[in-house]
């Protein structure tokens, strides 16, 4: 039987309209569709009526299904003949594992694409007024994990981060704030440097907490900010009371 083709994909980010064109035509062919817990189940809704459906959920700390079964269930989809896709929130190749799985399939000489989707760490702050570059404010940005095999990202180089880059952009760093504030302050970050944790970003249900390295952590403890969240880092935060359009069309849709 002649081997099937395998497309990871990225979703973007909660707001289903931000998935791409592309995107939605390798669902439209998809036999089988591996999807993770933050894709938008709206997006299924693009697939074939009688496509598989893989509900592939990560919880921090409890993953329903091992990414070494999920990497087992794309070879085996794809050695079937079947068009299989791999649905990611956000981009695949942004802590999303993507190339990991990418990996596995070149091993096994299954022919595989990367759909490149909208990550978080410019949807987000673009939702919440916050342009992550800006000539006035930052030229530079980095993404980082805020969570490692470790649990504490202790690997990360924060010195550079400190003193090197304009705009920090960090993916499921909530449960490590007070460690992350606490090193950039410590590697010579101003504590009156901006930062704004963003929840849920781009969807209805997106809350924002701005303050600063010495004061975020506690103004996320007491607005009881959860997973999943982008915690935005630099003085580009300070345009987001601006900025802030879809709070106020957030604001708008309630009223009408």
């Amino acid at each position: 039987m002649k081997k099937g083709k395998v497309y990871i994909v990225g979703a973007g980010p909660g707001d289903p309209e931000l998935i791409t064109l592309k995107a939605v035509k390798c669902l439209a062919a998809a036999d089988v569709i591996l999807y993770d817990r933050l894709v938008n189940p709206v997006l299924l809704e693009y697939g074939k009526e009688e496509a598989e459906l893989i509900y592939c959920g990560k919880i921090p700390g409890n993953h329903c299904v091992s990414q070494e079964v999920i990497q087992k269930l794309l070879v085996e989809k794809s050695l079937q003949g079947k068009t299989v896709v791999r649905l990611k929130g956000g981009d695949p190749f942004i802590f999303g594992r993507g190339g990991e799985e990418a990996e596995v399939l070149a091993r096994h000489g299954i022919t595989f694409e990367i759909v490149p989707g909208i990550t978080a760490g410019i949807a987000a702050p673009a939702y919440a007024g916050i342009p992550v570059t800006h000539r006035e404010f930052g030229g530079s940005i980095a993404f980082v994990t805020g969570h490692c095999k470790t649990g504490k990202p202790d690997n990360i180089r924060w010195d550079y981060l400190a003193k090197g880059v304009d705009t920090i952009s960090i993916y499921m760093g909530i449960k490590n704030l007070p460690y992350i504030c606490r090193k950039l302050q410590s590697c010579g970050k101003n504590p009156q440097t901006p930062i704004a944790v963003i929840e849920q970003g781009t969807t209805m249900n997106q809350r924002i907490v701005t303050g600063t390295l010495e004061s975020i952590v506690e103004s996320v403890r007491s607005e009881e900010i959860t997973n999943p969240a982008m915690i935005i880092i630099g003085e580009v935060v300070k345009l987001s009371e601006r900025l802030a359009w879809f709070s106020q069309r957030k604001r708008e849709k309630v009223f009408i």
